[in-house]
């Protein structure tokens, strides 16, 4: 299980370590489930990305979402779907192939994802929702997201404002948590045992995998670096500098 940003790319430029490492494991037929926090794209959006980049072979369905485990994991607990939702695309896809009918007044659920484009109004109505008892679900709680412009307010700082009014706790789904990685089981059938995550970030990817008490390695392209380790105690499982070698090692 695989993170994007900052694994397989840095924004709209391919690593091209990872670029190697993707094609080494289609040669040897090593099954990958891209595992992202990103709810904003479709799985066929985020295939067609990396393909643009310079990737082959990539199928859609090889993409599992933290949108899409936010809608698996409210529809495994609850039998209500009447939704609410601030988000893009990747969002409203997974909400419907779930069944959930999406609303602006009487929700049962508040769903937050990333939107570019929401407003002040959006988020008035989301907090009508949650004061009238509609429970907060945050897709991710990444506070930070990063850009090639720079540093952008990220989801997670959206679902603590709507947190900070509403006096709710959302639901936990997006990397470290464990309910994404087990919601990408269900999808994939595989076991635990069979699971390597890999990921630049400690506090998502890493963190994700133990606590989950799955393999994880931590790959020094992206956000976190070799130092990060004692500093955090977070501890994975592999360090490399490139995604490439990892096959030197496992």
């Amino acid at each position: 299980m695989i993170d994007l940003d900052g694994t397989m790319y840095h924004g709209t430029k391919i690593i091209e370590s990872a670029h190697d490492f993707m094609k080494e494991a289609q040669r040897r037929n090593i099954d990958i489930l891209f595992l992202t926090n990103n709810a904003s794209r479709t799985q066929k959006q985020a295939a067609e990305h990396m393909m643009k980049m310079g990737y082959e072979n990539i199928r859609p369905e090889q993409f599992y979402t933290s949108a899409m485990a936010a809608a698996d994991e409210v529809k495994r607990i609850s039998e209500k779907r009447r939704a609410y939702m601030i988000g893009e695309l990747g969002l409203k896809e997974a909400l419907l192939n779930q069944g959930f009918e999406l609303v602006d007044c009487d929700a049962d659920f508040v769903f937050v994802g990333l939107d570019r484009n929401a407003t002040y109004r959006d988020y008035s109505l989301a907090f009508r929702q949650l004061h009238q008892g509609a429970v907060l679900v945050g897709t991710n709680s990444d506070t930070v997201l990063l850009s090639e412009e720079g540093v952008n307010v990220g989801n997670g700082s959206i679902v603590h404002m709507l947190e900070t009014c509403s006096g709710q706790t959302s639901m936990q789904i997006g990397k470290p948590s464990s309910v994404i990685l087990e919601c990408a089981l269900r999808y994939t059938g595989w076991s635990k045992e069979e699971v390597l995550i890999i990921g630049d970030n400690l506090h998502t990817d890493i963190l994700c995998g133990v606590q989950s008490q799955v393999k994880s390695a931590l790959v020094l392209t992206g956000i976190s670096k070799r130092e990060d380790i004692e500093k955090t105690g977070i501890q994975p499982d592999v360090v490399v500098e490139s995604m490439i070698d990892l096959f030197k090692i496992l």
